[in-house]
């Protein structure tokens, strides 16, 4: 009788299939049931890394944000800018400052009037160029209530409204007036800017030069009550001769703030150390918070008879 010998190489050479298939399943019981797990230690680490990761990350994603919303607000003012371009081209003129912040767009026979004989703000009067024929058109209500969203500054706000009584004309909405608001403002320097009260300046006016000459820009607010009235001048685009769509450069451009009173007549916005700007010749720039008071003050000016070094703003 011949006894079978063992390979001792291959130790499970001998056994049947049915063995070998059973010790295979008996392993991967063993493997499935006394693997290691995360310990504790562990498991605090990984969630370290994993806030260093998002705190790494978060700044870059908020920068690329605030980036694209600056971006945006360039735009927007790129477009204001071309608009005014647009206006001079079929009226010779830019649009005024308008009469007075309290009068509602001026309509004669249902059409509104151009030109020195509206009472209404450049905001309204550039309405046409911008793609707003319908709200030009339509009575003063619609035109003082609907929001038109070039004229917002993302970084600061998405398009709004606010509601108010107004002492000097009659409501037009149950004893409310509903203003659509506005994040920019044209420049004046004490009346020798681009955008006058009662009347209108011309290419010809601009002897400064244009990519010189301030036109248009951020103007600051109280950002803690962007849905109110305030004393910083949160009133609707129509307005005319108002800090609330006009702004003077005899005082230099600063940030946002929450506090009232402080940002009546300035430039400013929520963007980080700087303002966007509109100049006369349609370019779009930025302006710092540390420019020189007296440069400021020049680029407010059509006629000063003065240059501005690029550099210097």
């Amino acid at each position: 009788m011949r006894i079978a010998r063992l390979n001792p190489t291959r130790p499970f050479a001998a056994l049947s299939t049915e063995a070998r298939r059973n010790s295979g399943v008996l392993r991967l019981r063993r493997c499935l049931f006394f693997s290691p797990a995360f310990t504790l230690v562990e498991l605090l680490v990984v969630i370290s890394i994993i806030g260093v990761l998002v705190a790494l990350l978060l700044p870059a994603v908020q920068a690329a944000r605030e980036a694209s919303r600056r971006s945006q607000c360039m735009n927007n003012l790129k477009q204001i800018g071309l608009a005014f371009q647009n206006h001079h081209g079929a009226h010779q003129t830019f649009p005024s400052g308008g009469w007075n912040w309290y009068f509602p767009p001026t309509y004669v026979n249902g059409r509104p009037l151009t030109g020195s004989e509206q009472r209404a703000g450049w905001g309204f009067q550039i309405l046409p160029n911008i793609e707003a024929q319908a709200i030009w058109n339509a009575g003063p209500e619609q035109a003082i209530g609907t929001p038109v969203s070039v004229f917002f500054c993302p970084s600061r706000r998405s398009p709004q409204t606010v509601d108010h009584a107004d002492n000097y004309r009659p409501p037009l909405t149950n004893g409310l007036i509903t203003h659509a608001l506005c994040d920019y403002a044209a420049s004046n320097r004490e009346s020798t800017g681009v955008v006058r009260r009662f009347e209108s300046a011309s290419m010809p006016n601009i002897t400064d030069g244009t990519s010189h000459t301030l036109l248009a820009a951020d103007k600051r607010l109280n950002i803690a009550r962007l849905g109110e009235w305030q004393e910083d001048d949160n009133e609707g685009y129509t307005v005319g001769w108002n800090e609330d769509t006009i702004r003077r450069t005899n005082r230099s451009p600063a940030p946002d703030h929450a506090r009232d009173g402080d940002g009546e007549k300035l430039f400013g916005s929520s963007h980080s150390g700087i303002i966007n700007a509109a100049f006369v010749d349609g370019s779009v720039r930025t302006i710092t918070f540390r420019i020189d008071k007296e440069t400021f003050r020049l680029l407010g000016d059509i006629a000063d008879g003065k240059q501005v070094d690029d550099d210097s703003f």
